[in-house]
């Protein structure tokens, strides 16, 4: 019992300094927010404390008052939003997949070489990486030049400042968290089944659809989840590389925070993308719960 005791006593002393902290600069705020997301908005900024419940019509459609009207496009930039962190995600699967196969076969001396090249962006500021695409995608940039260079076009193609320029924005700041877990997921698969599969006969396609994607599936889902989430939420790749053109929840949010001095509204807005990621976390433990039931 003693022993019991003070593993206890040992695990509290070791997990509460952390639990702390994020109950006060984590659940803290979420929860300040959720507060405000109910109260009236100031006249001249800030919170009144009296029950609102419109800031969430303004989004989903039963605001019909003086004040608070309902517009349709809150409820279109949530679901551009969605889009985007989705087609995000795709992108850097399509990218990570093979190259991760691709560096997983390496010798081990160039396998953390390449790596180490994955994470080399997050050496650099994130401003400083973003302008370097816009002077990639601008009319007058590298990529119109070399196209014009080529013959593929006389005219410059509009990059700049569309869904086109965030997606490829997007998909280079999160590529890393994508290609990690999958690597991770790709480098423990057994080289023996692959073997054993071309043995009896499979074909290229048959080993991927029936061994590797299987075996690997933890690893796409991981890198998908942890892209998506800071891809819904991101309003630094939309402001520079969207501009006016393209806005997103987090560029929305961002305003009514900081421009129009909205906060019930913005807090309201936070709370939606905190709901889509939660039910977007819940279905994915119920699929893993599945799986590991079928298993």
């Amino acid at each position: 019992m003693k022993l019991a005791a003070r593993k206890k006593l040992g695990l509290a002393f070791l997990l509460g300094p952390a639990t702390i902290f994020l109950l006060i600069f984590f659940f803290g705020p979420l929860l300040i927010m959720l507060i405000y997301s109910f109260l009236t908005p100031g006249l001249y900024g800030g919170v009144e404390w009296s029950f609102f419940s419109l800031n969430y019509g303004r989004i989903l459609g039963w605001a019909d008052t003086k004040y608070e009207q309902f517009d349709p496009v809150y409820l279109w930039i949530f679901l551009r939003s969605l889009r985007l962190a989705g087609l995000t995600v795709l992108t850097a699967l399509l990218i990570s997949y093979p190259a991760a196969f691709w560096i997983s076969r390496m010798p081990p001396a160039r396998r953390s070489f390449c790596i180490f090249l994955v994470t080399l962006p997050f050496f650099v500021s994130l401003i400083v990486r973003l302008f370097a695409w816009v002077l990639i995608l601008r009319p007058t940039g590298f990529l119109n030049q070399a196209l014009m260079g080529l013959g593929v076009s006389d005219t410059p193609f509009e990059f700049l400042y569309t869904d086109f320029a965030v997606i490829i924005g997007m998909t280079y700041v999160f590529i890393p968290f994508t290609f990690l877990p999958l690597y991770a997921s790709i480098e423990r698969l057994d080289g023996a089944m692959l073997e054993a599969s071309a043995d009896l006969g499979a074909t290229r396609l048959q080993t991927f659809r029936r061994i590797i994607l299987p075996a690997t599936l933890p690893g796409i889902v991981g890198g998908a989840i942890i892209t998506f989430i800071p891809a819904l939420g991101n309003f630094i790749v939309p402001s520079v590389l969207g501009g006016a053109k393209v806005v997103m929840i987090g560029n929305l949010i961002e305003q009514q925070f900081l421009s129009a001095r909205n906060w019930p509204f913005g807090s309201a807005l936070a709370m939606l993308v905190m709901a889509a990621v939660l039910v977007i976390l819940t279905l994915q433990i119920r699929i893993g719960a599945q799986k590991g039931v079928m298993r």
